[in-house]
């Protein structure tokens, strides 16, 4: 499960759309971690200096502050730098990976995302064991 030294791991999702929230809120919360949500970059850079979350879920396309560009202030602000960013967007081409990867995120996933890709990406980011639910 989501434990990291003996808490649950805490994930912040930066995205604009209930749906896409909804469903990956469902997916972290089902493997035990806890989820905060923000609706747009501004929010998302708020409630990562409040909160340190564990790991942020980061969308690119938003109103006012976009994913990429609350990106680079996060990880070029030494206060935020360590909080690994995984990007999350329907821009699924390469050179937006690499701009994201560029921007200073940790990695770059291309909805829609699966389950099992989300949570092994999330684990292995976390330094978290590859194992099952079950044991």
């Amino acid at each position: 499960m989501g434990t990291r030294g003996g808490k649950m791991a805490h994930i912040l999702i930066v995205d604009d759309s209930p749906t896409e929230v909804y469903v990956f809120r469902t997916i972290l919360e089902k493997h035990g971690y806890t989820v905060s949500v923000a609706g747009d970059g501004e929010e998302g850079m708020e409630r990562i200096r409040e909160e340190r979350p564990d790991l942020v879920l980061m969308d690119i396309v938003m109103p006012g502050l976009n994913g990429f560009q609350a990106t680079r202030q996060l990880t070029r602000d030494p206060e935020t730098s360590s909080i690994p960013i995984v990007i999350i967007s329907t821009k699924g081409e390469e050179s937006d990976r690499v701009w994201g990867l560029r921007q200073g995120a940790k990695d770059y996933l291309a909805k829609p995302v699966s389950e099992e890709q989300l949570i092994g990406k999330i684990r292995s980011l976390l330094g978290e064991e590859q194992r099952s639910c079950h044991g």
